[in-house]
């Protein structure tokens, strides 16, 4: 169906489509790569792949000739210098909505299971503290902590968690899908930053964040907030929809070289 033409042109409906295609694209990619090295790389890739368009639609075979062999080595070169950068927009990618309804990840279970323990905890105005680990081995953490290699569930979090536990004061340590340990001792924050009044548990989460590549997430006991402290930062009083994009997002990053 041929919407309009430009002299020798005919404009398709699905040249439409085609154009407005390749142009969400190149959006997605410059607003990604923004502020990056990557970008003028993009925008360099971008101007040799229209060159090319236009020599094709013009039938200027040499100068066609020249465009395809220099964007072929742009491609070659870029997915050489910027794998990272590439790592983690297929990570992006992985991410969107669509993606996740078809394709869920075995992690988002544990996750699942995760954030709904922390809303029980709240419930019952009891605290919690989570280590997921992540490349960083924390063998030193679970050496003196109890071992349970059980399957991550809601229910079992919350038991652990029981004032009325033994193992109540100390971290679970959880990695992939099993909870390793429980009744961890952290090491605590030196930051001489911190608020005065901030509690144990949560210089605890701090100082693990800040050793390691964990994320920890903690719940107060006293004011039955939640936050995640990661590489030394933290982000406070998350909501369950917070929470649970923020564990997302972190848990299935990309790691970088």
């Amino acid at each position: 169906m041929v919407l309009f033409s430009i002299k020798f042109l005919e404009i398709t409906l699905f040249d439409v489509l085609d154009i407005i295609i390749v142009y969400t694209l190149f959006y997605y990619l410059i607003d990604f790569f923004k502020g990056t090295r990557a970008l003028q790389m993009v925008l360099g890739l971008g101007v040799i792949l229209l060159l090319s368009l236009i020599a094709s639609l013009l039938n200027l075979q040499t100068v066609s000739w020249l465009m395809n062999t220099l964007r072929t080595a742009w491609v070659i070169a870029f997915v050489i210098i910027f794998q990272p950068e590439l790592r983690r927009l297929l990570n992006n990618l992985g991410q969107t909505w669509i993606i996740r309804k078809f394709f869920k990840k075995p992690g988002s279970r544990v996750l699942d299971e995760i954030v709904d323990s922390t809303q029980e905890l709240i419930r019952r105005k009891w605290g919690g503290l989570y280590v997921l680990t992540r490349e960083t081995k924390l063998k030193s953490i679970k050496a003196h902590a109890t071992e349970l290699n059980s399957e991550v569930s809601s229910s079992l979090l919350v038991s652990i968690f029981n004032p009325e536990s033994p193992l109540h004061d100390g971290a679970v340590l959880i990695q992939s899908d099993q909870i390793e340990a429980a009744g961890c001792i952290l090491p605590l924050s030196q930051n001489p930053d911190l608020e005065p009044n901030m509690g144990t548990r949560h210089r605890a989460a701090l100082g693990m964040a800040e050793e390691s590549d964990a994320i920890v997430v903690v719940v107060s006991e006293e004011t039955q907030k939640i936050s995640i402290a990661f590489r030394g930062i933290f982000y406070r009083n998350l909501d369950e929809d917070t929470l649970r994009g923020l564990l997302n997002k972190l848990y299935f990053r990309m790691k970088e070289d």
